[in-house]
C-alpha cells in the first residue's frame, strides 16, 4: 500500500519541489544542485524499489504479532483508535529516530537521509533501503496493544508524508507552531552538523516529544545551520551511500582484538571506535568549513544525467504499479535494471569513464532486449509503436552519451568511512 500511495503522491512532491525552486530563485536563495538532487531522489527511488521486497518485514511481522500477542482487539472503525494510533506511532517513531542517531547499526541505515550537504525538498525523499531490517522493533508497543494492521499502515503513511514539507529553507520560524509541531525550523536543526545542534529534534509530527525528553533545541539566528554528516559521503554512488556505514562498522569489528569490542561496536554511539582500532587507524578530523562535494560537470553532462534520471523515475512508477502481477524472476530483473541505472547515473555525475562504458552496455542491452522479446520485463507484449519509441530513445541516448561526455580524468572525491 505504501508504494502505491507514494507513487500517487510523487507528482505532488515534484510540483512542490518546482515551487520551492522558483521561490528560491526569486528570493536569491537558490540551494539546489543538479547532482545532489539526483543523488537524493535516486536514493528515494531505490528505497521504494527495495521496499517491494522488504514489505514482509515492515508489514508482515507486525500483522503476525497483532494476531498472536495483542492484548486487546481494538476496533478499526473507532475514531479514537486512529487518533491514539497516530499519537502512539509518532511516539514510537521518536524513539526509533533517536536510536538511529545513538546506536551504530541503526545509524548505518539512517545516515543515508543525512548525507546531503544541501537542505531542500529533494532531501526529504532521500531515504534508506535498509531501515526495515530493524525498524519494526520500535513499533512492537502498537502490536502489543492491538492496533489493527490497517491503522498501523495508514498512520505510518501520515507520519511519513507530513515530514516532507519540513525539509526546506524557504519557510522561516512559525511562532507557536514551532513549539508544538515539527516545523522547517525545528527540522533544519536536526540535519545540522554544528556542535550546538548535533543530535537534536527527533520528532516526526510532534516536537513535544523532544521537549519532554530533553532533546529539543531552537534554531538560532546567530548560528547558521551546516548540513551533512561528520564523515562526508563524497560520492554520488547510491549503493555506497547505503553501505558505507555498515562497512565502517564491519571494519572496526574485524580490526578490534577484544571480543567485547567486536560486539560493542554494533551498538555503540556513532563515532565510537575500539581503542586499539582508533590508535592504528585514526579518523580524519571533521572540518565544518569543508568545501561541498561538487565534481564539475558541463550543462550538457548535467542535462544528460537529468534526462536519464527522469526516464528511470517514470519507469519506476510502472514498476510500483505492476509488481504485484509479475513473476519473481521478472520482478528481480526489473528491480536490478532500475537500481543499476541509478547507480550508473551516479557514476556519470562523478565523470568516471568506466560508467560511460556501463551506460553504453545498459542502453544496448535495453534496446536489444525490447527488440528481441517485444516485451518489457514481463509476458505482456508491447505495441509496436512503444517498441519503436524505446529503441529510438535508447539509440539516441547512446549517441548523446558519447558526444556529450569526453573521456577525461574523473573528478570524484574520496570515499569516506562513517
Amino acid at each position: 500500500m505504501q508504494e502505491k500511495v507514494i507513487t500517487l503522491a510523487t507528482p505532488v512532491f515534484f510540483l512542490l519541489i518546482f515551487v520551492e525552486l522558483a521561490v528560491g530563485f526569486l528570493r536569491g536563495r537558490h540551494n539546489y544542485r543538479v547532482n545532489d538532487a539526483i543523488n537524493s531522489l535516486s536514493l528515494g527511488v531505490i528505497s521504494q524499489v527495495t521496499g517491494v521486497f522488504t514489505r514482509l518485514l515492515r508489514i508482515g511481522i507486525y500483522a503476525w504479532l497483532v494476531e498472536h500477542i495483542a492484548l486487546f482487539d481494538l476496533p478499526a472503525g473507532a475514531p479514537w483508535v486512529w487518533v491514539t494510533g497516530l499519537l502512539l506511532y509518532d511516539f514510537c517513531y521518536y524513539w526509533l529516530h533517536r536510536a538511529g542517531h545513538e546506536v551504530n547499526v541503526l545509524w548505518a541505515a539512517h545516515v543515508v537521509h543525512h548525507q546531503s550537504e544541501a537542505y531542500n525538498l529533494s532531501t526529504a525523499l532521500r531515504q534508506t533501503s535498509s531501515g526495515a531490517l530493524l525498524g519494526w522493533i520500535f513499533y512492537l508497543p502498537m502490536a502489543l496493544l492491538g492496533y489493527p494492521v490497517e491503522v498501523f499502515v495508514v498512520v505510518g503513511l501520515i507520519d511519513l508524508l507530513y515530514q516532507f514539507w519540513v525539509h526546506t529553507e524557504q519557510i522561516g520560524k512559525l511562532g507557536w507552531f514551532d513549539r508544538v509541531f515539527v516545523s522547517p525550523s525545528n527540522h533544519r536543526v536536526h540535519h545540522a552538523v554544528n556542535d550546538i545542534y548535533l543530535d537534536k529534534n527527533y520528532g516526526g509530527i510532534l516536537i513535544l516529544w523532544d521537549r519532554l525528553f530533553g532533546t529539543f533545541i531552537e534554531e538560532r539566528d546567530d548560528t547558521p545551520v551546516v548540513y551533512g554528516t561528520r564523515s562526508p559521503l563524497r560520492s554520488w554512488n547510491p549503493f555506497w551511500a547505503n553501505l558505507e556505514g555498515y562497512k565502517a562498522i564491519w571494519m572496526d569489528c574485524w580490526r578490534a582484538h577484544r571480543l567485547r569490542d567486536k560486539l560493542r561496536v554494533w551498538v555503540a554511539p556513532p563515532g565510537w571506535h575500539p581503542a586499539d582500532v582508533a590508535a592504528r587507524w585514526p579518523g580524519k578530523p571533521f572540518d565544518i568549513a569543508r568545501p561541498l562535494y561538487n565534481p564539475a560537470l558541463t550543462r550538457s553532462e548535467q542535462g544528460y544525467c537529468l534526462a536519464q534520471f527522469v526516464a528511470v523515475l517514470l519507469v519506476t512508477t510502472h514498476f510500483l504499479d505492476a509488481y504485484g502481477n509479475m513473476g519473481a524472476a521478472a520482478l528481480a530483473a526489473y528491480a536490478c535494471w532500475l537500481c543499476g541505472g541509478l547507480w550508473i547515473i551516479g557514476g556519470l555525475l562523478e565523470r568516471r569513464f568506466v560508467y560511460m562504458v556501463l551506460e553504453s552496455v545498459r542502453l544496448v542491452a535495453t534496446v536489444a532486449g525490447v527488440a528481441w522479446s517485444g516485451a518489457w520485463f514481463g509476458p505482456v507484449m508491447l505495441p509496436v509503436p512503444a517498441q519503436a519509441v524505446i529503441v529510438a530513445a535508447g539509440a539516441g541516448s547512446l549517441l548523446a552519451l558519447w558526444r556529450i561526455f569526453k573521456p577525461l580524468p574523473s573528478s570524484h572525491g574520496y570515499l569516506s568511512r562513517q
